[in-house]
């Protein structure tokens, strides 16, 4: 079974940075592809950024493209978004996910973390 363990939320004011980490473990890390969504309140949860299970491919939301940057760490077992000029409509819960061998961002993820709170004051 996988485990993912998100972390790196926080408050930040407008404009500035975090970099969130998403460590998994129970599966050889480098056949997961990699997934960021998000959820504020009151809303459904939307994609924000994948990583191919190979590196290879990256996918963003138009919302957060130019500002964020997905990456992994084979060695570490760990996944990053680093998020840039952050405003406060990125205000949400970011949730990293996996799935096998993936290629593209669309389809099911088979695993999921519990969450990181990211919180953007204006």
């Amino acid at each position: 079974q996988v485990q993912l363990v998100e972390s790196g939320g926080g408050l930040v004011q407008a404009g500035g940075s975090l970099r969130l980490s998403c460590a998994a473990s129970g599966r050889t890390f480098s056949s997961l592809a990699m997934g960021w969504f998000r959820q504020a309140s009151g809303k459904e949860r939307e994609f924000v950024a994948f990583i191919s299970y190979s590196g290879g491919g990256t996918s963003y939301a138009d919302s957060v493209k130019g500002r964020f940057t997905i990456s992994r760490d084979n060695a570490k077992n760990t996944a990053y978004l680093q998020m840039n000029s952050l405003k406060p409509d990125d205000t949400a819960v970011y949730y990293c996910a996996a799935k096998a061998w993936g290629v593209y961002y669309t389809g099911n993820y088979e695993y999921w973390g519990q969450g990181t709170q990211v919180t953007v004051s204006s």
